[in-house]
């Protein structure tokens, strides 16, 4: 007589059926919760790839930091000596 869990192909069969059995109604809702995950790997893969391209054309335009664009105050000539002063619109 063979024995019963000589292989793997028996105990796979086993889940198998025992996954039917019990957690068919779960089944689309575990599916579906699989599905999200890989898409938010995949994405969160490719933006891994991009950071890595957008950090090399960053470094080689030269940093910002400190530099004011397109602010009311400064366009005006108001104050020049680099302080930021918050637009007279904001409540």
């Amino acid at each position: 007589m063979g024995r019963l869990f000589d292989g793997p192909w028996p105990i796979v069969i086993i889940i198998v059926v025992a996954l039917l059995l019990f957690a068919a109604p779960k089944l689309p809702a575990m599916a579906r919760s699989l599905g999200q995950s890989m898409r938010i790997i995949k994405s969160e893969v490719k933006e891994m790839k991009n950071d890595g391209k957008a950090d090399s054309t960053t470094e080689a335009s030269g940093p910002v930091e400190g530099t004011i664009v397109n602010h009311p105050k400064a366009q005006t000539g108001e104050p020049k000596d680099g302080t930021d002063v918050p637009p007279s619109t904001r409540a």
